[in-house]
């Protein structure tokens, strides 16, 4: 069985800025709806034996949250392959204000679009994103596509969740919504053009478990 969640709200969330791999806390809202998922994991009988989530704040907070509601302590896996889409020059920005800037159709199609990638960071913000401490040992992206996304998401699952998950062991993974849109789209085959219109609401819990693992799931439920 397997759980996905994204973050609740962050703070820029609520400013309506992308935010991609800056490293933004939760909100007061994105708080509560933290404990609001821990109350319906509880609600619905469900233990995990260990969980995964990105090094990014909002995700860590997200999933701290929920296991201090559940009172619940996992092995848990930060991996920066869980990290959000790196929006590229647009981190930071407002959608709104991008949108005037470069045309809705324009944004539209950088948000929504598989395999096209958003403007670049400059080389210069690109140095200083990488200078993170959080960042070091990574090669850290200018900007990607979700196709990109997909293939940085997927050595995760093939060498480590999917393994664990043939194990039967029960995992809860809180991540970000265009990472969880990646696994999704392989755990349901969903094609390209299905999965970038595929809306992953932050902090609702999406419940999927199997009869037989090398079938699609049996069950794939927003709880």
């Amino acid at each position: 069985m397997l759980v996905l969640v994204r973050h609740g709200q962050s703070l820029w969330n609520a400013e309506n800025r992308f935010t991609g791999w800056e490293d933004i806390d939760l909100s007061p809202k994105g708080e509560a709806e933290a404990r609001k998922a821990g109350k319906t994991l509880i609600k619905n009988n469900l233990k995990f034996d260990c969980a995964y989530t990105s090094i990014l704040t909002r995700a860590i907070r997200t999933l701290e949250i929920i296991l201090k509601e559940m009172d619940e302590v996992l092995p848990t896996t930060k991996s920066w392959r869980l990290n959000e889409r790196h929006y590229g020059r647009l981190q930071g920005l407002n959608k709104e204000e991008t949108a005037l800037k470069y045309g809705k159709d324009q944004v539209y199609s950088w948000r929504r679009s598989y395999s096209l990638a958003p403007p670049p960071m400059t080389e210069q913000d690109l140095e200083k994103l990488s200078q993170k401490e959080m960042f070091q040992n990574i090669s850290v992206p200018n900007g990607e596509s979700l196709e990109q996304t997909y293939n940085r998401v997927f050595p995760l699952w093939e060498e480590s969740i999917q393994p664990k998950l043939k194990e039967g062991k029960n995992i809860l993974i809180s991540a970000h919504g265009n990472s969880l849109r990646a696994l999704i789209k392989h755990i349901q085959k969903m094609s390209d053009e299905d999965i970038v219109s595929f809306e992953v609401p932050t902090a609702q819990p999406i419940y999927i478990a199997w009869k037989n693992f090398k079938e699609m799931p049996e069950k794939f439920e927003f709880l």
